[in-house]
């Protein structure tokens, strides 16, 4: 009995990693997880560097915009709002979007937002961008998503993000140009210090659990017993860039 247990979870587990694509598997689940997976497969994709969980100050409210991801390439900065939406989705006359009784203010609007102020965030440190090297994307990577609402080229949906494929040096295709691609290069000096000043821009902490799982937020304090957080109390957010915690089990593993 136990070997047919076994047989059968193993047949289960192979059919799983043939029928779904392990770039996918983790979209179902997080907000987080499902923003690196996306970050990673277009990284993956097209090269260049994506930047997660960006809060850029935005002169005009004094307060920060938090951009999901942006893609940096040699030819394209991208900015990126990732809806991980599972559900039926509708969308009202103002552009406002309806999913699973949650309401989502224009996510296209908001990013086109967010574009303008990292754009001028990038000026005000000496890079002007081409309006053909900037752009922005609302991708839904969720398997789960439906809807029966047609969307601006801007918004990639999960079919559309399934079929997205490596961009190729000899060969663009015009769909791949319209997606994440001008086919126009950046300025090498100009493509460094962009790296450069969102490598050290504001962004949300985060914590990467055991399981692979990833949380962003704002870091406010160490909690638990005294023994444990005495010496993290010294720990300055000027001076530390990662720290790792880990909890030791009874055999020292």
């Amino acid at each position: 009995m136990w070997l047919e247990i076994i047989c059968g979870l193993v047949i289960y587990k192979l059919f799983r990693h043939f029928l779904y694509d392990d770039e996918f598997s983790d979209v179902a689940t997080s907000d987080s997880t499902a923003l690196f997976s996306v970050a990673h497969r277009l990284e993956k994709l097209y090269g260049g560097k994506s930047y997660v969980g960006l809060r850029i100050p935005d002169a005009d409210t004094a307060s920060r915009q938090d951009i999901d991801l942006v893609l940096v390439t040699k030819g394209q900065l991208v900015v990126i709002a990732v809806k991980n939406l599972s559900g039926i989705l509708t969308v009202t006359s103002d552009g406002t979007w309806l999913c699973q009784a949650e309401t989502y203010p224009d996510p296209l609007a908001q990013v086109k937002k967010q574009a303008s102020v990292l754009e001028s965030y990038l000026q005000q440190r000496g890079v002007t961008l081409l309006e053909a090297n900037l752009s922005c994307k609302v991708v839904i990577p969720n398997p789960n998503f439906r809807t029966i609402h047609a969307f601006p080229s801007e918004v990639i949906t999960y079919e559309e993000w399934q079929q997205l494929k490596p961009v190729s040096t000899s060969k663009l295709s015009g769909w791949i140009k319209g997606a994440f691609s001008s086919g126009k290069e950046m300025q090498e000096s100009s493509h460094q210090k962009i790296n450069f000043i969102l490598g050290t821009a504001p962004m949300w902490d985060r914590v990467e659990l055991k399981s692979s799982k990833i949380v962003l937020g704002e870091f406010l304090e160490f909690k638990g017993k005294q023994e444990d957080t005495l010496a993290l109390r010294h720990i300055k957010r000027s001076k530390v860039d990662h720290i790792s915690i880990q909890k030791t089990s009874m055999f020292g593993l």
